[in-house]
């Protein structure tokens, strides 16, 4: 029986970190400096195995959730990643599984991933600039091997990928309108988005958010756009179409146009940490209550409450509320 939180938010939509490790140390949100010392990683026994996943999103679709998306640290370098996929495309009620990733590995993946299920990628590119990719990777990566991962995947059958750019003020945004052009007629949606105070190591400075509605008139200034009539309740990005039939664009604007009103996203970290917002500072444990015997119907009781007391407006409040909030990493819960 589908819950809505304590400001009638419905739960439709939950995102499972399966991996806290990545292939790259992206600035915005593992930069090489956080790590501090080797291990800082979470030991597999502490992740969430293959089963407790599977419980989890049956527990959440049987409370409304249709959605799921599979996220990092990098996905597919969790081992066996591809049968997880299949194992949760054949959940009942889960009518939309997605995938984030930085897309290196799927040259290796894409094909299996789609004849397991996989509905949907979406793929981090913050610029076709070697030199401005790299710095903002941890100087690892390339952007070929990103092209390279989008080829396959579009081989494979994924021919509408959403590109995910975060855009930062005097870093990338000089290649903004090369990605653009780039990806324009492609079948690809490019979703910009606002540089956001996720985690406490990205060295989140206000001087660096590019406000969304400074890139849409820029971009509609070289192509005219016009809004998309029917914008889906929750979705995170405003969508508009190019006046020329080239496509979609997207903008996600959470530090100058909060959405938190229609969220209806719950997260899981790898290590089985449910948390009801992306700016959490504390999550509830869920991994060692499957682990100590508790089975999906009393868990389907806890997950109740914590969605039905949920009264997170993290991004509307932000101004109103002390700087320098501690928030759980983003290579932790994913995005």
């Amino acid at each position: 029986m589908p819950v809505t939180d304590t400001l009638t938010r419905p739960l439709k939509d939950l995102r499972i970190s399966v991996l806290d490790r990545c292939n790259l140390r992206c600035t915005y949100c593992m930069p090489e400096e956080s790590l501090h010392a080797r291990g800082v990683f979470l030991r597999p026994h502490y992740l969430l195995s293959d089963g407790e996943i599977e419980l989890l999103v049956r527990v959440f679709a049987g409370l409304g959730v249709h959605k799921v998306r599979l996220t990092g640290g990098e996905p597919l370098l969790r081992p066996g990643f591809v049968e997880l996929v299949s194992r949760i495309s054949a959940i009942e009620g889960i009518t939309d599984l997605a995938l984030t990733s930085n897309a290196i590995l799927l040259p290796r993946h894409a094909e299996a991933l789609k004849k397991a299920g996989l509905g949907r990628i979406t793929v981090s590119l913050d610029s076709l600039d070697e030199s401005v990719f790299r710095i903002m990777a941890g100087d690892r990566g390339s952007v070929k091997e990103v092209l390279d991962g989008i080829e396959a995947a579009e081989l494979a059958g994924f021919k509408h990928l959403k590109i995910n750019t975060v855009v930062q003020r005097n870093i990338n945004d000089h290649t903004i309108m090369d990605l653009v052009a780039h990806f324009r007629h492609s079948g690809h949606t490019v979703r910009l988005i606002e540089f956001m105070d996720v985690g406490n190591v990205n060295n989140w400075n206000r001087e660096l958010v590019l406000p969304s509605a400074d890139l849409l008139k820029t971009i509609h200034d070289r192509w005219p756009l016009h809004p998309v009539a029917e914008q889906p309740v929750g979705e995170t990005a405003r969508r508009y179409a190019f006046n020329d039939g080239a496509g979609q664009i997207g903008f996600i604007s959470s530090i100058t146009e909060p959405f938190c009103g229609d969220c209806s996203r719950a997260r899981i970290t790898a290590d089985g940490v449910f948390y009801s917002c992306l700016f959490s500072a504390k999550g509830t444990v869920l991994r060692d209550r499957i682990r100590d015997g508790l089975g999906a119907d009393e868990m389907t009781e806890v997950i109740r409450e914590l969605w039905t007391r949920r009264a997170d407006r993290y991004s509307e409040l932000r101004s109103h509320l002390p700087r320098h909030q501690q928030h759980v990493e983003m290579y932790r819960m994913g995005g």
